[in-house]
Formats: structure tokens, C-alpha cells, sequence
């Protein structure tokens, strides 16, 4: 267990800025403006670790690409129900991906993590939990990849350039879409400059006609992912549920400062962003991985499970129970 006076959030205004090099403070920049979220960066590196495979949690074999052309291969892929069929359709998010390796943390034995590599099975653990709960589900990547496919103009020297960043997150949205999904989860991990930074967050937009619902789906994923983590004694503070406008950092450009919400969850705002989801959404990132306590549960079966169960649960809760 942890001791839980020792553990703060950073404050919201600075929480994008990570110590990572340059690199990292430009994309934590963009990200926090609505190119991805808080705690992103971009660099060279592949994606690919512990849990980088599709098969270590279902079978991609059972899944039907939605657009191969419009999507990098791997990613935007529907999956059937295993039990029953209750006609919805959840869309899951893994933040990051490919070349973007979102945040670097660390674990308590000293191993360096990388956000992508645990979003993944977090996404892939819901997926089949609610599969087994009759939903359909479509996830915006099954493996270590980004959801877009790529131009030269979405790179420069080997990473993703602001544009290219843009593109990546805007296709979780079409995908979304395409899909017909009736909600939209998104899975991200924080990421703070002192070890002292810690707890879950989950973030709504209240720009959308369907604000009101984007609070409810809100409230239940921080809600019962928070009570899945700490079943376990683990005492995750609860950051709370927050307006996506208040994550993030400074804006690298002037338009992305002046849209100010998450694209994964933000309204258009042509011509800046013109594919905007369609149905309610949240975006949770339920632990620090630049805390090792924290970064330690998200790079375990036991903890990516833990999340999973929570996710899968408000979602079913929000069919299930009235507004």
C-alpha cells in the first residue's frame, strides 16, 4: 500500500510538461492543445514491448478492418459480440502508437515504460470483456502502430510532425464514426516531472450537444475504475472529472491554442478539424507512469486488468442505469 499524504497532483496548468528533452516538451504541447492529450510526445522510437501484440488478449482473427485504405493495417478494427447481442457499439481508443511512444515512465525496479505499450492491453481487456457482455466493439488499433496512414508531410526526420500528430488522432475520431459507435472510450496514462505526481483523471467535452451525456459516461469511468484499481489496496487518489479544456499544456501554435479541447473528443472547428466524433465520450488516464508505483501497476497484467474491469463496467452501467 501506499501512504496517501505523500501524493499530489501536479497542477493542471503544467502538467503536460514532462522531462524528456525538447522533443518531448513540443509534443506534450500539441498534445494538450487536441492534437493527442496530456501527456504525449513523439520521437523515433517503435512501440512493441511486454504487450504488443493483439493475440496476447484476443484473437485479431476474429476482427473486420473497417477501411484498410483509410487505416495504417492493424488499426480501426470491429469485433463481434461473444455472448448475446445488445445493439451498441463501443468505440476503444489506445492512446499513441507506432512511432508515437506517447509518455516515458518507469516502473519501480527501474524499467523503463512508454505509454503506447500500455494502452494497448488496457484497450484489449475491455474489448473483450464487453464482447462478452454482447457489445460490439471497435478499437482504434490492435497492435504496436499508429491508426493513420501516413504521408511525408505527416513526418519530419523520422518522427510525427505537429500535422502528423493531427492526422493520427483525427482518424480515432473517423474510425469512431465509421464505426456508428453509440459511445467513445479513450485510454491514455499520465505523466508528471516528480515522482509526487499521481492519481486518475478523466476528461469530457462540454462543447458537444450531447455535454450531458459526455458527464455521465465521465463520472462512471472515474468512478468504477478508480473502485476496480483499489480493490487491490493500491489508494489511487481520485483527481477527479474534469472539462478536456483544462488538460495540457502550453499550445505550440496559436490555432491549437484557440481550439483548446482534446480532438479525440472536441467539436469541429473547420478548417482546423472537421471530423469530430458523434457520440458521447470520455477520456480517462487512470495513473501516472512517470510515478514508479503507479508506472508498476500500469505495466502489469494485474493492473491493466484492474483498469479493464472498470472501463467495461461503466460502460455497461451506462446503458443500464438512467441519467
Amino acid at each position: 500500500m501506499r501512504g496517501p499524504a505523500r501524493r499530489h497532483r501536479w497542477s493542471l496548468a503544467s502538467r503536460a510538461v514532462v522531462v524528456l528533452g525538447l522533443a518531448a516538451l513540443l509534443t506534450a504541447a500539441l498534445a494538450g492543445n487536441g492534437l493527442a492529450q496530456a501527456s504525449s510526445r513523439t520521437t523515433g522510437h517503435t512501440t512493441g514491448g511486454r504487450h504488443g501484440k493483439a493475440s496476447d488478449r484476443d484473437d485479431p482473427a476474429n476482427g473486420v478492418p473497417l477501411d484498410q485504405k483509410e487505416f495504417t493495417q492493424g488499426a480501426c478494427v470491429a469485433f463481434s459480440p461473444t455472448t448475446g447481442d445488445n445493439h451498441h457499439t463501443v468505440f476503444i481508443d489506445a492512446g499513441h502508437g507506432g512511432i508515437d511512444p506517447g509518455a516515458q515512465g518507469v516502473t519501480q525496479t527501474g524499467q523503463t515504460i512508454y505509454e503506447a505499450d500500455e494502452t494497448l492491453p488496457v484497450e484489449l481487456d475491455t474489448m473483450a470483456l464487453l464482447r462478452a457482455k454482447g457489445f460490439r466493439v471497435v478499437v482504434s488499433r490492435t497492435d504496436a502502430t499508429n491508426v493513420a496512414r501516413f504521408t511525408t508531410a505527416d513526418m519530419t526526420d523520422g518522427s510525427l510532425s505537429a500535422a502528423g500528430v493531427h492526422v493520427d488522432v483525427a482518424a480515432r475520431d473517423i474510425c469512431a464514426n465509421l464505426a456508428e459507435a453509440t459511445i467513445l472510450l479513450g485510454i491514455y496514462f499520465d505523466a508528471g516531472t516528480s515522482e509526487t505526481n499521481a492519481g486518475s483523471i478523466t476528461a469530457y467535452d462540454t462543447d458537444r450537444t450531447f455535454s450531458a451525456d459526455n458527464l455521465r459516461l465521465a463520472n462512471l469511468v472515474q468512478k468504477d475504475v478508480l473502485a476496480s484499481m483499489n480493490k487491490h489496496g493500491w489508494q489511487i487518489p481520485n483527481d477527479g472529472v474534469v472539462p478536456d479544456t483544462t488538460l495540457g499544456g502550453p499550445a505550440l501554435t496559436t490555432t491549437s491554442a484557440a481550439y483548446g479541447h482534446l480532438l479525440l473528443l472536441g467539436p469541429a472547428d473547420p478548417p482546423w478539424f472537421t471530423s469530430p466524433s458523434q457520440m458521447p465520450g470520455a477520456l480517462i488516464e487512470p495513473l501516472f507512469i512517470t510515478d514508479p508505483f503507479e508506472g508498476s501497476i500500469a505495466n502489469t497484467t494485474t493492473g491493466q486488468q484492474a483498469i479493464a474491469d472498470g472501463m467495461a463496467e461503466a460502460a455497461e452501467q451506462y446503458f443500464t442505469t438512467s441519467s
